[in-house]
């Protein structure tokens, strides 16, 4: 292809000159990107590049429709707690090999991945890996990176694991308009079809960390706190150690027939937190409770002090946690600090006077007093004004607390309902979702959307939380970049780079060296652009690229598509933001550890997905 055949028109060099303007806007950052996306949408109907009644088609095509959907979804399922129960799980199973540990954190970060967008698969797992760090005395910036690459590389196993293939197919079918006579139209792909590719950079993802990278992982703490986090800066603080432990009471057992408060007086006790009494279980049980024989407790402190003081009045410790498992779950409970405000009616009251347990469900671990810290006997020591109180209870408690004014909450705890009893039926429905999207007879939209509408029928989430769960930001960034990728399409300006393109490349070059020089650049435009930008730009010429080269062109895209996930070295990629200053990752330690796996990224893309087509 030459300039004769495919001359540069004046509506070519305004969509090039509007496409560099959006990529120097995103490289410099002066102004946030989803207000950039606006900008550009704008242009193009002013510059009538989009028809008029087009120009908004993106608001409500499939790919926005998709990243809406999960975003529901994964709020639904973070209700309900379901992967804050990993991180006991995956403790036992490692049976105490740090890397084993690690292989299966990932592993399972990995498997979960496709079944939402990436960042909300990170929130959810950022509280795993902080309790699995502060149960195992590792620094989170051991368990965070491996994660966030499980969780990037997991995310091609489906059409909606990232935001990139939800936007693939919306642009394969917008291509078909402006394909030369003779070529075939593209098809969407369905559901599962880049599965092979996912299996194969979540394997590389795992192999790479376990026999290299793993040993490249820095030791660092970071800085910024993570969700989950808290109990370690209570243990340096307070000496209040965490970790949750379930004890089984036997008839037999000294405790039998006791109260609670006649149970936390025994020497060595440790903090008794819940009760479990026939079918009633209570978090910060009321000190006049009787415990009988046959009930289980709920305590906080060392393994060593539970064990003593288990072994004395003969009690069992519990292997796992199962009576409590859903109220010790950190989305639904935790400790928490509180100061006692001068106009507070507390103040000269002890706890057991205002019976916090009984009245506000809280247990009174410690108290903070003019850099003093107060642990033996604090239920009968009298507040002050400026007392830090150290408390556990469920999330939900505090909200009613801080209402009253009589306690000010300072810790930032938790504050959507959880919905632990749902969980069956959130599981339920997205299953049911997943088996319609995979179904050829329903597009992946409407499937989501069925799960949507089941999962606020159902109650795992209402609406308010719904709406409140959409990032509009992405919405909007999506949204109005889409047109920009019609507009390369539809002037030509995709096949004329590409004519130029393929004209610089050698005769002898065969098509997968192009894949790859393909993959390489869409990883270098996502570091500039982000990963949106990157795919609505460069799907368009890698199909014109195929058809000047005698490629696939579905091939082609699809390698864009998942390439545009492909960093790890820079905070431009959202889930490397979320993890950087938590983990305390350096830029050259993400450079160290994310460059050569985002080179085996790019490899195992370009192989598996030739093996594909």
């Amino acid at each position: 292809m030459d300039d004769t055949a495919l001359p540069l028109t004046q509506d070519m060099v305004v969509v090039l000159a509007i496409a560099g303007f959006t990529m120097v806007m995103f490289l410099f950052e002066r102004v946030r990107a989803d207000v950039v996306a606006l900008v550009v949408l704008v242009l193009l109907g002013l510059t009538g590049l989009v028809d008029p009644d087009a120009l908004f088609g993106g608001f409500s095509g499939n790919a926005v429709i998709c990243v809406m959907s999960t975003m529901i979804l994964g709020a639904g399922l973070d209700r309900t707690g379901a992967l804050n129960r990993l991180a006991g799980w995956l403790l036992r199973r490692a049976h105490g090999d740090e890397r084993r540990l690690l292989l299966l954190a990932t592993a399972a970060a990995g498997v979960n991945s496709p079944l939402m967008q990436n960042p909300s698969i990170m929130a959810l797992y950022m509280p795993v890996a902080a309790r699995l760090s502060s149960r195992t005395g590792l620094p989170l910036s051991r368990f965070l990176l491996p994660i966030a690459a499980a969780i990037v590389m997991g995310g091609g196993l489906t059409m909606v694991g990232n935001t990139p293939l939800i936007l693939l197919n919306d642009l394969l079918l917008a291509a078909n308009a402006n394909l030369p006579s003779g070529a075939g139209s593209l098809k969407p792909l369905r559901m599962f079809a880049p599965m092979p590719i996912g299996f194969a950079l979540l394997g590389s993802s795992l192999a790479y960390f376990y026999f290299y990278g793993y040993k490249r992982l820095p030791d660092s703490e970071g800085k910024g706190a993570t969700p989950g986090r808290t109990q370690s800066y209570f243990a340096q603080a307070y000496g209040i150690d965490g970790d949750v432990y379930e004890l089984d009471v036997d008839p037999e057992s000294r405790v039998a027939g006791l109260t609670v408060a006649e149970a936390e007086a025994l020497p060595g006790a440790p903090s008794l937190l819940a009760l479990k009494n026939g079918d009633d279980v209570r978090v910060a049980p009321p000190a006049d409770s009787r415990i009988a024989a046959g009930s289980a407790l709920g305590v906080m402190g060392s393994e060593q002090a539970v064990r003593d003081f288990a072994q004395l009045q003969f009690l069992r410790v519990g292997g796992r946690l199962r009576a409590f498992a859903d109220i010790f779950n950190p989305a639904r409970s935790g400790i928490s600090e509180a100061v006692v405000p001068a106009t507070s009616r507390y103040i000269g009251r002890t706890a057991a006077e205002l019976q916090l347990r009984r009245r506000y469900g809280l247990s009174l671990l410690a108290i903070n007093r003019d850099k003093d810290v107060i642990r033996e006997d604090v239920r009968n020591v009298g507040l002050r004004a400026g007392d830090m109180l150290v408390l556990h209870s469920l999330w939900s408690e505090l909200a009613a607390v801080n209402r009253e004014r009589d306690l000010v909450i300072v810790t930032d705890y938790p504050k959507a309902k959880q919905r632990p009893h749902k969980l069956k039926a959130a599981l339920v429905i997205f299953a049911v979702t997943m088996m319609l999207a995979l179904s050829s007879r329903l597009p992946v939209s409407i499937a989501l959307m069925a799960g949507v509408v089941g999962m606020l029928l159902a109650g795992v989430i209402d609406i308010d939380e719904a709406y409140a769960s959409i990032s509009w930001k992405t919405v909007f960034l999506m949204a109005c970049l889409i047109p920009l990728g019609w507009a390369m399409d539809s002037s030509g300006a995709a096949a004329w780079l590409a004519g130029h393109a393929i004209a610089m490349v050698p005769h002898w070059m065969p098509n997968w060296l192009i894949q790859l020089a393909i993959a390489c650049g869409t990883a270098a435009f996502s570091i500039a652009i982000g990963n949106v930008g990157a795919t609505i730009v460069v799907v368009p010429l890698a199909i014109n690229l195929a058809l000047a080269s005698g490629g696939n062109p579905t091939a082609f895209a699809l390698i864009v598509a998942v390439s545009a996930s492909n960093n790890f070295m820079t905070p431009s990629n959202a889930i490397i933001s979320m993890i950087t200053g938590p983990g305390g990752y350096t830029s050259r330690d993400l450079w160290r550890i994310g460059g050569p796996l985002a080179l085996v990224y790019a490899l195992v893309t370009v192989a598996i997905v030739n093996l594909m087509f």
